[in-house]
């Protein structure tokens, strides 16, 4: 050791206590998408009551049962299609979605949602106007409202449903991905013309 190296490691004993090391010990792990351990079952329960709670929604499905309809919305059932796994009609899944801020892009396709948020002309009259029927316009205002109600709540329910149900989704294609190119990897060159 050259009288500069001894000098600086005199400096930083003195400034270490005396500790030859400051190194502390690492922990490999594994990564992963998931940040909660929770499971995503667990997750999603958490959500849907948090919602009942804050908003006092109204719906005749139970908690799993909104759940469901979350899960079908994320896997890119319409409404009819969520209705018939969970027997009930088209417009009550309609209604669960909306207490749960999934609104899909072709809920309201046929009208800007802006220029009737704050109309105060009735249904009647909108549908005139805009050449719709009346529950057309009803459900219209429904989609505005929910989606007023999740700005206010800075779209944290669904960036929760985002975050539990499309990240999942995204982990497992990514899972499958990589299980794919390794068996590719680990197969290539081989000879697969066998015969016994």
């Amino acid at each position: 050791m050259n009288d500069k190296t001894e000098e600086l490691r005199d400096i930083f004993t003195d400034v270490t206590d005396g500790e030859e090391t400051v190194t502390e010990s690492q922990e490999n792990s594994r990564g992963s998408l998931e940040r909660d351990d929770r499971s995503d079952e667990e997750r999603l329960e958490s959500v849907v009551q948090q919602m009942r709670e804050r908003y006092a929604f109204e719906t005749p499905l139970t908690d799993d049962e909104l759940i469901a309809v979350a899960r079908g919305f994320y896997d890119d059932e319409d409404d009819t299609d969520i209705a018939v796994d969970l027997d009930v009609d088209a417009e009550t899944v309609f209604e669960a979605r909306m207490s749960l801020h999934l609104v899909g892009e072709d809920d309201a396709d046929e009208v800007d949602l802006a220029a009737i948020r704050d109309r105060e002309e009735d249904d009647a009259t909108l549908a005139d106007e805009y050449d719709v029927s009346e529950p057309q316009i009803r459900r219209y205002r429904r989609v505005a409202a929910a989606e007023d109600e999740s700005r206010a709540a800075n779209d944290r329910y669904r960036d929760e449903f985002d975050s539990i149900l499309a990240d999942a989704e995204l982990s497992e294609r990514m899972t499958t991905d990589v299980r794919e190119d390794g068996l590719e990897d680990a197969t290539e060159g081989m000879e697969t013309d066998v015969e016994f």
